[in-house]
């Protein structure tokens, strides 16, 4: 067994070099944030608050974080050193002079190293599956807020009845073994996944619809380039090989889409409800515009800003649920290095300073409150607006 440790103001001073391309990444993205944040919109008022400078910094630092992975971590995730089973923080590899700077696993694996290679799975997957729950539930919600009637009646009880599910539960069921041996998954995510294509192509044909030359540019875009990202995530079929998707984490996305949907419906239908009795959409209206085009060009544009919000608290409540399913081992693979299943591998106490279990929790935790700040200083700022 290894015995070469080194002290605790040694692993945190080595800690903090590891990330020196963080460290470089937000000098520069801050600065130029601050120099230039009058012409930069809804962006650049988030630095008027201490709140919204502390949302940007933690989130940036956890997306370049995920982006210099594989300059920060000092081994692969999945590398085993036998003589490193169990080890204490600090310890030195032998031969090697590398630090396992918060010890290793019960399967000899450096846990600092799985910890930020496990930014990039929350980094992935939780923004993506917001972003197809936004659409989704903004594709559902248009129509039953502007139209009423039946067709308000009949999603408003389709979302109703995946809302009456306890979430953990419905997760539970969309990845066990058992539903995903049927193909359900996969059947929902061919649904999912062709949604961004009649999206885009019916937000482009509404409004250029008078101009068919560009029109016909940009619907070649949306099907050639919208079905080349379809076929490969939604059949693995990529005919090029570079797009496709692990089967576990399709699973997971399913599972995340289709329990934020309805949530984002509600919102969705609601302020649509609000916003079609005002004057610009009357106005819409008497210039002959279509419904979609209404819809599409002047209430969604109009309700981007609670949009936005709950887009920040979602994200930060998809990477609590992932790192709940990856501790009860329903996410993905055994070895994977999410937070969630890092946590639950630490079942076993080291007697040290550093419990095992630790940072990932720190990771999810701090990830989760930058996403909070942020949403805070959102909201702070459509209130003004």
């Amino acid at each position: 067994m290894p015995t070469e440790t080194i002290g605790a103001l040694a692993i945190i001073i080595g800690v903090i070099g590891r990330f020196w391309p963080v460290w470089i990444a937000l000098a520069i993205v801050l600065t130029l944030s601050f120099t230039f944040r009058g012409r930069l919109g809804l962006y650049g008022q988030l630095f008027e608050s201490g709140v919204g400078v502390a949302g940007v910094t933690i989130c940036f630092f956890w997306l370049f974080t995920a982006m210099f992975a594989h300059v920060i971590a000092p081994f692969d995730p999945l590398t085993q050193v036998a003589v490193m089973k169990d080890a204490m923080p600090g310890t030195v590899v032998p031969d090697q002079g590398l630090v396992y700077y918060f010890g290793g696993d019960k399967l000899a694996r450096d846990v600092f190293s799985r910890m930020i290679f496990g930014s990039r799975i929350v980094l992935i997957i939780a923004p993506a599956a917001t972003a197809f729950a936004l659409m989704v539930g903004t594709t559902l919600g248009l129509p039953a807020g502007y139209y009423g009637g039946k067709i308000d009646a009949l999603l408003s009880f389709l979302a109703n009845l995946v809302l009456a599910f306890p979430v953990i539960l419905l997760f539970y069921l969309l990845v066990t073994p058992g539903i995903v041996e049927t193909g359900l998954p996969h059947w929902i995510a061919r649904v999912f996944f062709i949604v961004p294509i009649i999206f885009f192509g019916t937000l482009f044909f509404t409004r250029y619809k008078n101009r068919p030359q560009l029109l016909a540019v940009q619907m070649a875009l949306i099907v050639i380039l919208g079905g080349w990202v379809y076929l490969g995530l939604a059949f693995d079929a990529d005919p090029l090989g570079i797009i496709s998707i692990d089967p576990n984490q399709l699973n997971i996305f399913v599972a995340v889409v289709f329990a934020s949907s309805p949530g984002v419906f509600r919102i969705v239908r609601g302020l649509t409800m609000d916003i079609k009795t005002r004057d610009y959409v009357a106005a819409a209206q008497t210039r002959g515009e279509s419904p979609w085009y209404i819809m599409l060009w002047e209430i969604l544009p109009n309700a981007r800003g609670p949009l936005i919000v709950d887009a920040c608290l979602r994200i930060g409540y998809t990477t609590i649920l992932l790192g709940t399913l990856g501790y009860f081992g329903l996410g993905l693979a055994p070895e994977s290095p999410d937070w969630g299943t890092a946590i639950k591998d630490a079942s076993r106490l080291l007697r040290s300073f550093i419990h095992p279990a630790l940072p990932p929790v720190v990771a999810l935790m701090t990830f989760v409150l930058g996403l909070n700040l942020l949403a805070d200083a959102l909201r702070e700022q459509s209130l003004k607006d």
